[in-house]
């Protein structure tokens, strides 16, 4: 039988050879993605749907001032009905629901979730994989973690696997399974976007951060890496719209343990407690204190009483490490004070008038009130500070009290357009308490103060302002 040898074009062949390296390539790249199905076979049934119940009082709205309903009308029933008899009242109570998602970490059926999702609940029902419901009762519930504990009536449960969440690179694959918007079972993928993430309203969570699709509803839910242990408690997300825009937010593994084994143990959660007000170290108020960079938890405030106070922290001091730990910034700090233990000693090294110091501090348990003195408010015309831009005056002895402030400071009665205090973000009602290194006695030593003063200096204001401490950087101009 002949052979035939037909010659194929070079621009053929080349597509030919492309084509095939093409496809290599795209089941090379297809080989490199992990594959979820296995994790999320393995761990569906240990996921839960929580739905909650609350009553709430009905709105009663009101008829127009003066409007009365009149008697024997067509639409007396139903505007008494609307209305309630009188113009007002005749609300019935209604049901409020929640929803979210939860995971099984024991097979006797203790369920977490998050305390935004059962706060207030007065019936909590979990349902499972296979369909059944059950009522749950509320173990504990901590607010500053965002975690509660669940128990059910149940046996031999499936379960999940705890993971460690500082073992978690960012970059790391992870996957979320939970109900958002009530679609039960749902897994959305993505990867760790960012470790130690600190939020406006939880300052004791260093959160995991990534760009896994989380929605209303995903909230308790677990967070998985690809060996299939959980790393984190879905309970976040920034948005503008209420939907998912990219960024979620999980509570880490070694947090909700934590919080979890106090809850299961004493029914509440107490935490390590230094008793400072502490706020970052910017590039101005590093300059004015002498540092190369910015870092540290800069001590704006000692609590009376507190084991701050007692180790000798001073006002001023920037806490650099705490037990060996970096501090990088302020938002680092309070998560490793929670965790200790109560009673324990830890090492801090903290920078004081440019020298680091070692100072030992044994750990207190965070109060639970939280309540500040507010400033008593009263027109005060005060002295003009030229060089400050600022008006202030004495602060009298009702308001010393209320704040308490037994030797220094002086308030801020008005604030120059324009001046150093006004760009260094001073407000009216502020108690200006130090002046870069100097503790403020009253009005004449804050002018003397302020006359000293190098003209392109730039220095650390202490202000107190609504019971909290916090320092200024100020440019001097003239």
């Amino acid at each position: 039988m002949p052979h035939f040898c037909v010659e194929v074009p070079r621009a053929v062949r080349l597509l030919v050879v492309g084509m095939g390296l093409s496809l290599w390539l795209s089941n090379n790249a297809l080989a490199q993605l992990p594959d979820f199905t296995e994790l999320v076979e393995r761990n569906n049934a240990a996921v839960v749907n929580i739905s909650t119940t609350q009553k709430v009082a009905a709105s009663e709205p009101q008829l127009p001032e003066g409007m009365e309903i009149p008697e024997g009308t067509p639409f007396d029933d139903f505007l008494k009905r609307y209305f309630g008899e009188g113009g007002g009242g005749g609300g019935e109570p209604s049901e409020a629901q929640s929803l979210g998602s939860g995971f099984i970490l024991s097979s006797d059926g203790y369920v977490v979730t998050n305390h935004h999702v059962v706060k207030g609940a007065d019936e909590i029902i979990v349902r499972l994989q296979d369909r059944r419901e059950l009522v749950a009762k509320l173990v504990g519930s901590d607010k500053r973690s965002d975690i509660a504990l669940l128990k059910i009536d149940a046996v031999d449960l499936p379960t999940v696997k705890l993971g460690s969440s500082e073992a978690l690179k960012v970059g790391e694959w992870v996957l979320a399974i939970g109900s958002p918007f009530g679609f039960e079972h749902s897994a959305t993928a993505g990867i760790v976007s960012a470790k130690g993430r600190s939020l406006p309203s939880d300052n004791y969570v260093p959160f995991i951060q990534t760009d896994v699709a989380i929605n209303p509803g995903n909230s308790g839910g677990p967070l998985f890496n690809l060996n299939g242990e959980v790393v984190g408690v879905n309970s976040q997300i920034y948005s503008r719209t209420g939907g998912f825009m990219g960024l979620s937010f999980a509570i880490p593994t070694e947090v909700a343990t934590q919080v979890v084994a106090q809850l299961k143990s004493a029914g509440k959660v107490s935490r390590g407690w230094l008793g400072v007000n502490i706020q970052d170290v910017n590039r101005e108020l590093a300059e004015s204190f002498g540092m190369k960079k910015p870092q540290g938890a800069l001590v704006a405030k000692i609590l009376p009483k507190s084991p701050a106070e007692a180790a000798g922290i001073q006002v001023g001091d920037i806490i650099l490490a705490y037990n060996g730990t970096e501090i990088t910034n302020s938002s680092a700090l309070p998560p490793l004070v929670g965790m200790t233990k109560i009673g324990e000693t830890a090492k801090l090294k903290v920078l004081r008038e440019g020298a680091n110091k070692e100072l030992v501090v044994k750990i207190g348990a965070l109060p639970t009130d939280d309540d500040e003195p507010v400033l008593a408010k009263g027109e005060l015309e005060g002295q003009m500070v030229t060089r400050l831009g600022v008006r202030v005056a004495n602060l009298t002895a009702e308001m010393r009290e209320q704040l308490e402030v037994t030797k220094f400071g002086v308030l801020v009665t008005d604030v120059v357009q324009r001046s150093p205090a006004f760009e260094a973000g001073l407000r009216k009602g502020d108690v200006i308490q130090r002046l870069q290194d100097q503790s403020v006695k009253d009005v004449a030593h804050l002018q003397d103060l302020a006359k000293g003063l190098a003209k392109g200096k730039t220095v650390a204001v202490l202000v107190l302002r609504g019971g909290n401490s916090l320092f200024l950087p100020m440019k001097i101009k003239e």
